[in-house]
């Protein structure tokens, strides 16, 4: 199954469904050269995507090899992924210190797409997921997630770049935030 963002290698038989282990397989991450085990990509999303809006080039149709899967399971995932990503926006970064100016606007834009599969049990790109957000959470959140949006070009050069102060304390809170509206969002989507 070859990825954007890499490539996982996962034998057909284990393709079909939702591992809910998310057993590591070969895994070869973006610019990498060697393959190490990984859980990565054996996620429900991204069978979601493979499945709804994969782009055969040889070999049968995605809708053949994989199970529909369901948007309880997508919602459980994102619900699993906001923690996470939580958890991560505290780990400072070797080269920029607290946050980059490339984790910044990543985050942000993660966890509108993380809080969008949980209101629709769907999976919209992270563009599609911040118009969602600035129509949808408290407009407060509304200059981060246009800056968020602006800052996409060049994420590389910025991986090393120390993210604004300002800026990373507004990414912090919107991290508290997106907590509570997954908690509300997931609960009103027949959660908890």
């Amino acid at each position: 199954m070859g990825l954007a963002s890499g490539g996982l290698l996962v034998p057909r038989e284990q393709l079909r469904s939702v591992d809910l282990s998310r057993s590591p397989h070969p895994y070869l991450d973006n610019g990498a050269s060697e393959l190490r085990s990984d859980n990565h990509c054996n996620t429900a999303v991204v069978r979601w995507l493979l499945r709804e809006h994969g782009v055969v080039l040889a070999g049968p149709d995605p809708k053949n090899l994989i199970d529909p899967v369901a948007k309880e399971q997508l919602r459980r995932e994102a619900l699993a992924g906001i923690d996470e990503y939580a958890a991560w926006a505290l780990e400072p970064t070797e080269a920029a210190g607290p946050m980059s100016r490339w984790k910044q606007p990543y985050l942000v834009l993660t966890l509108c797409r993380l809080l969008n599969t949980l209101e629709t049990g769907r999976v919209v790109s992270k563009r599609d997921a911040a118009e969602w957000a600035l129509g949808t959470l408290d407009a407060e959140w509304a200059s981060l997630i246009e800056r968020a949006l602006d800052d996409r070009p060049d994420p590389w050069l910025r991986v090393h770049q120390p993210a604004d102060t300002e800026t990373v304390k507004q990414t912090l809170a919107f991290v508290d935030y997106a907590l509570k509206e997954a908690a509300a969002r997931y609960a009103g989507a027949g959660g908890r």
